[in-house]
């Protein structure tokens, strides 16, 4: 018998949502990411992009349509399992980094779990060595670099041995040297990375693959270095490259 292919790390079929304002956000979204890919989600303010990625993991939930996280239909019924697969790192650090120590910040979710003395220790360990914080374990957060709490808030979610791990804004507020610091870790993790964002070079650096998202439905899905490459498309979602990049001149994924 030939075995079954395992399912993709995210189907989306047919998503479509309006908020109690009566705002519709969403009007049909399908999208389907593979195991172990990396994906840019690009498209200008108020595409939708947001409220995608808030139905991943449950916190919106479809008005119409379904998604899918390695196969098991996000409700109720999977909600917790759902949520340790698909791991939110959020624009700002701040939002996930709350306890007196970086240990302690990196412990809460999988002590939260049920998990316990040198297993949890052992997992901390792990997920600050990924982003190569395992030496600040004991460093109050605040007393940290901005680029330093955004490692250590993907720690954070690491540390849930996530299978999805959805970044909104990676690159922002970071400096140069962060920046590809940050983005050596993306390239090094072996989870499916879902990466929101306005920085069109860093999608091109990590993701070879990109999904444009415009007025709540896919306009574009395909290579990359394609779509930015692509000007029609570009100024018709108000996509802009930054002064003097040109995509042709940067080697494809």
């Amino acid at each position: 018998m030939t075995p079954t292919a395992p399912a993709p790390s995210l189907r989306v079929a047919g998503l479509a949502y309006a908020y109690p304002d009566g705002h519709q956000a969403l009007f049909g979204v399908d999208l389907t990411i593979g195991r172990g890919e990396r994906v840019a989600l690009l498209g200008p303010n108020g595409a939708g992009k947001t409220t995608l990625v808030l139905h991943l993991n449950g916190i919106l939930s479809a008005g119409a349509g379904t998604v899918e996280v390695s196969g098991l239909p996000v409700g109720k019924r999977h909600m917790a399992e759902v949520r340790r697969k698909v791991g939110i790192v959020f624009q700002d650090p701040d939002d996930q980094l709350f306890m007196p120590t970086v240990r302690e910040d990196v412990a809460f979710g999988p002590a939260a779990a049920g998990l316990r003395g040198p297993e949890l220790a052992a997992r901390v360990h792990a997920a600050l060595d990924r982003v190569g914080m395992a030496e600040f374990a004991d460093r109050p957060p605040h007393h940290l670099s901005f680029g330093q709490r955004r490692r250590v808030a993907v720690a954070t979610v690491l540390a849930m041995e996530p299978e999805i791990l959805v970044l909104d804004e990676p690159s922002s507020n970071l400096d140069p040297a962060s920046r590809r610091e940050l983005a050596d870790i993306l390239r090094g993790l072996d989870v499916t990375v879902l990466m929101v964002t306005h920085d069109l070079p860093y999608a091109m650096e990590l993701c070879p693959r990109s999904v444009v998202l415009s007025d709540g439905v896919i306009a574009a899905d395909g290579r990359t270095r394609d779509l930015l490459c692509d000007g029609e498309l570009m100024r018709a979602h108000r996509l802009e490259l930054p002064f003097g990049f040109d995509p042709r001149a940067v080697p494809a994924l």
